[in-house]
């Protein structure tokens, strides 16, 4: 993803990326304490806590820059706003997971918010972009990396 291309999210997931942004400013302040409390102790070729406090601190600040890109780029599309039987980005969609016969529900969402153990798909993938498009009563086959998956939509809301 080039550093300028716009970044599809939701309004929730926003919310969620400046939330962590904040978390990690937060954090600031309290590994350059650290860091100076590890100098005091002397020789720092072998001060394991300065190592350790400078190593976070250079994964903070990193974290740091990556969420303010980020953020920056959002390209916030509010699902409240959508609406129809048809799958877009930010659709919360019902499946029947016809191998384990099951439903399974998913809203679709970017890469910067996706977290498939909190039921965010990524539009790109391989399960999100067999998706798009797609209505109620669809029958979906997929090759997902253990093999070929079936599954049948049964409800698409945007909320």
């Amino acid at each position: 993803m080039a550093d300028s291309e716009r970044v599809p999210i939701t309004p929730a997931g926003l919310a969620r990326l400046e939330e962590e942004l904040r978390r990690f400013k937060d954090e600031r302040p309290v590994i350059i304490k650290a860091i100076g409390e590890a100098r005091a102790l002397g020789d720092l070729s072998e001060n394991a806590e300065y190592h350790a406090a400078r190593e976070r601190q250079g994964l903070i600040e990193a974290q740091i820059r990556q969420l303010e890109s980020l953020i920056t780029r959002a390209d916030v599309i509010d699902p409240a706003k959508m609406s129809g039987p048809v799958i877009r980005f930010g659709a919360t969609i019902t499946l029947m997971d016809e191998d384990k016969g099951e439903e399974v529900h998913y809203q679709l969402v970017g890469d910067a918010e996706a977290d498939i153990s909190h039921g965010r798909l990524s539009v790109r993938a391989p399960l999100g972009r067999a998706l798009l498009g797609r209505e109620p009563g669809d029958e979906i086959e997929f090759k997902a990396p253990a093999g070929v998956r079936h599954f049948t939509v049964v409800e698409v809301e945007y909320k």
